[in-house]
């Protein structure tokens, strides 16, 4: 793969967690530093999505906040594209264990997601233009747009961390 963007996707409310997810610690570093971290180790560079947070490159979400994943996936894209990055590969800021080698286990034939997490997911930035479709036609649903691409769905030799609640970071 050449000129992969790594992309946060950190626009989420966070109601169920009841407070910041990306601030909160998990084996004494921030969600969103630990993401960050796997991300640049087999990324160009990073974005991070539907949120302003120092010391990251930030951008809105796409065409508007409150469109959910889909909607700092379609940023990312969008900005891959003006930047000339051939692929977006995603992650929630709630994923504090993301394989380093991610972007080798999603690769292949056009779109991948993780089965059980499809904000997780390697994205040809050839895909933007039928992102930008779904969105206009009303879709919000991050595995139907998978869907609609034939997205491959990937399991993981081990399953990824959900953090969507405080307990959650117990483990």
């Amino acid at each position: 793969m050449t000129k992969v963007l790594g992309a946060i996707l950190a626009g989420g409310q966070a109601r169920r967690f009841g407070s910041d997810k990306a601030q909160a610690l998990y084996q004494g570093e921030r969600l969103i530093d630990r993401v960050a971290a796997a991300l640049l180790a087999q990324c160009d560079t990073l974005v991070v999505c539907g949120r302003d947070e120092p010391g990251f490159a930030c951008i809105p979400d796409w065409p508007e906040a409150g469109l959910g994943p889909l909607g700092g996936l379609a940023a990312a894209l969008r900005h891959a594209e003006a930047q000339g990055f051939a692929f977006v590969l995603s992650a929630g800021v709630d994923v504090p264990d993301l394989p380093h080698d991610l972007a080798a286990l999603l690769a292949g034939e056009g779109a991948a997601i993780v089965e059980s997490q499809p904000v997780v997911g390697l994205w040809p930035v050839a895909d933007f233009p039928a992102l930008e479709a779904f969105l206009s036609g009303g879709g919000r649903s991050l595995y139907r747009f998978a869907d609609a691409i034939t997205a491959r769905r990937v399991d993981l030799p081990a399953a990824l961390m959900n953090v969507n609640r405080p307990e959650d970071l117990a483990g």
